[in-house]
């Protein structure tokens, strides 16, 4: 009878035992987006969620409220350095300021997978992302289609040291000097990830360039505050507008032809894919150092 008993609490033992090695064995990633708020953003976290769940992992997804809160985004990667979590992705509002950030990670033997806009450093095992200078481009050729070759046009930039968005616009100025030499960009302007400002921005760059024909926006909040001031001005299909992302009021204004053509990228494949590459370097994996993500034109009918 004692053996049985005895038997018994060794099972007991043994299960309890396999039981904590198996939590043991959860890893916790953290993931922090360039913010929480945007459409883009929350699509973004679709991906992630999923790709967590499939690949069974526990996850921290963490982002300030806006994009321009550099110092937010620093704080929340600190804190989970801080937390020890098995892995990082992290999309850097600005390209500089996370470097010695990352730095940290590397020290603290966490793995990094950067994702949507580039940083500056190179202590990470792979940076994923659209190939946004192609999406630039591809938004030049649409515009230059759109306005036949020649005119004015105007160009919402999303806002400093952004590199995802900086280069869409590196990609739109070279293909359209290359490309379309008798288009000639007038006015540069910053949406700054704001709505509200981008209308402000593109309200000021129609009143000052009567003859523009034509603007891109490297970005949603642009997009949408680029639509509103042409729309405003009762320009809808006059001003040949390009953006890039999608939203209701981006696939509203394409059917009413007040948007000539949106660049497109897949915000959900970019949350997976940077969460499936993380765990994948955890697993042992050989990641690949970039990883781009092709975008799309959606000619507006």
């Amino acid at each position: 009878m004692a053996a049985g008993r005895l038997a018994s609490a060794v099972a007991l033992l043994l299960f309890a035992a396999a039981a904590s090695c198996n939590r043991a064995k959860t890893r916790t990633i953290g993931v922090v987006p360039k913010a929480t708020s945007h459409l883009f953003w929350v699509n973004v976290e679709k991906g992630v969620r999923q790709a967590a769940l499939d690949r069974k992992v526990e996850l921290i997804w963490n982002g300030a409220a806006s994009e321009t809160d550099y110092a937010r985004q620093v704080q929340i990667v600190e804190a989970m350095i801080a937390r020890r979590v098995d892995g990082i992705a992290v999309a850097p509002t600005e390209a500089n300021i996370l470097v010695s950030v990352l730095d940290r990670a590397a020290a603290a033997g966490i793995p990094v997978v950067v994702f949507d806009s580039g940083v500056a450093g190179e202590n990470y095992a792979s940076f994923v992302a659209t190939n946004n200078y192609e999406g630039g481009a591809l938004g030049a050729r649409a515009l230059g289609r759109a306005m036949n070759g020649a005119g004015e046009v105007g160009l919402m930039a999303h806002q400093p040291g952004s590199n995802s968005t900086m280069e869409r616009e590196r990609g739109f100025e070279e293909t359209l000097a290359k490309e379309f030499p008798k288009i000639e960009i007038v006015a540069r302007q910053f949406s700054m990830s704001d709505r509200a400002k981008a209308l402000a921005a593109a309200e000021n760059m129609l009143a000052a360039r009567p003859k523009l024909g034509g603007m891109f926006a490297s970005a949603e909040p642009g997009s949408v505050g680029a639509l509103k001031a042409i729309q405003n001005r009762g320009l809808a299909g006059k001003v040949k507008l390009v953006t890039f992302d999608s939203s209701e009021p981006l696939v509203a204004g394409c059917a009413e032809k007040a948007v000539a053509a949106m660049v497109l990228q897949d915000p959900f494949r970019i949350g997976y894919q940077s969460v499936e590459t993380l765990v994948n370097k955890l697993d042992g994996a050989s990641v690949p150092k970039r990883i781009d993500l092709a975008p799309k034109v959606d000619v507006c009918p």
